[in-house]
């Protein structure tokens, strides 16, 4: 069960356009430390702009700590990382890359939270790297992403987690003991009346947290749930919850990538379409731009904004983060840009003409299915039969 504090201020940020200025404005205004954890660090526009508030941070004698997963940054620049060290950033690389990621399993355990703390006073949570929405290869920009600024209580929960994953990296490569770290008192001043929790996924004492938090409010859903996700493959506890959920009359929402990004996952989440659709659950393909939300909002109160996506690799083997939040404004702020998004942006899935398709497509869709499942046998941990 999620333990939710109260007396947040939870900003939503939507997209890049808003959670660069406000990243980039935090970290101009740091006085003693910044944290970022990203899972992508592209040397664009926005990589760049982050980079130069980093090392005007440290040049100013802020402690500036910035890590990054080894295989999505494995693309950025030896000179970029070595400019950033030269001005005082230190930089630590989550499991470098040095063979391919399908020659070893714990390789695919990777670090893909996005997190940010300055001070200990604010933290930025969500699914956004550090990569520039406009940057999307054989996509329309903007990305679709989403980011929440935390200031509160919530800072107790938020800022022991990076520092002890921060830590463990530098002792694991470094060998330096965590007792060598300066630890600053998280500002716990109320900030607002928003009650939430934070909530990680890892492989030790968190393995299943965050699919916790879905199923529990899923379970407790009267109304309405709509959940957006941009790589959508559930495992069986997870799909009967939804099943559950709209046969006892709520109305279910699923907005999905509607792009073909990585085409094994694209057609095995497809796989599942046919018996979604038969339970009554409403399936929303999103074409504008590249899909990269991973958000839900249930019955107009519950909400949660943050890195997992719902597929093995999320919610078996990577390290996540998301908040969870209970209020009816940001909940509704939140329902509001997903169902303009779905006006603007999305198809709906008919289940007539989706059970009219060539056999060709069927073909392919479930043979995607079949080799989706075996490697998450092959590849995930005890629950991998969960996906089956």
């Amino acid at each position: 069960m999620s333990d939710f504090v109260t007396g947040n201020r939870i900003t939503l940020l939507k997209r890049g356009i808003d959670y660069f200025p406000q990243l980039e404005a935090a970290c101009e205004a740091a006085e003693r430390e910044i944290h970022i954890e990203t899972y992508i660090y592209d040397a664009d526009e926005a990589g760049q702009r982050i980079g130069a508030a980093l090392k005007r941070a440290a040049r100013r004698g802020v402690a500036v700590h910035l890590l990054m997963d080894g295989f999505g940054s494995k693309r950025l620049p030896r000179a970029f990382i070595a400019d950033l060290a030269d001005a005082g950033v230190h930089v630590l690389v989550y499991r470098p890359e040095r063979t391919p990621v399908f020659m070893a399993r714990r390789r695919l355990r990777r670090m893909h939270r996005k997190l940010a703390v300055i001070d200990a006073r604010v933290a930025f949570v969500g699914g956004i790297n550090i990569i520039d929405d406009m940057h999307t290869p054989g996509h329309t920009p903007p990305r679709f992403d989403y980011a929440v600024r935390v200031e509160g209580p919530l800072l107790e929960r938020i800022y022991p987690a990076v520092k002890r994953l921060w830590a463990l990296v530098e002792f694991m490569q470094l060998g330096r003991d965590w007792h060598d770290q300066e630890l600053l008192e998280p500002d716990a001043t109320p900030r607002g009346t928003q009650e939430a929790a934070f909530v990680v996924r890892d492989n030790l004492r968190h393995r299943r947290d965050i699919e916790e938090a879905y199923l529990e409010a899923i379970a407790g859903a009267r109304s309405e749930i709509i959940i957006a996700n941009a790589y959508f493959f559930p495992g069986l506890s997870f799909r009967r919850a939804l099943m559950d959920a709209a046969a006892r009359g709520v109305k279910v929402t699923l907005l999905l990538q509607g792009r073909v990004e990585y085409v094994l996952l694209h057609y095995a989440s497809r796989a599942l379409y046919g018996a979604f659709l038969d339970a009554g659950i409403c399936i929303s393909e999103y074409h504008k731009s590249f899909l990269h939300a991973k958000v839900a909002v249930i019955d107009g109160e519950w909400a949660t904004v943050g890195s997992s996506n719902i597929d093995p690799f999320s919610l078996l083997m990577a390290r996540e983060a998301n908040v969870v939040v209970r209020d009816r404004e940001f909940a509704a702020e939140l329902r509001a840009s997903l169902a303009s998004a779905m006006a603007e942006g999305a198809h709906d899935v008919k289940r007539e003409r989706w059970r009219q398709q060539p056999l060709a497509v069927r073909v392919v869709t479930w043979m995607a299915y079949g080799i989706a499942r075996l490697l998450t046998g092959v590849f995930a941990y005890g629950r991998a039969r969960e996906f089956n």
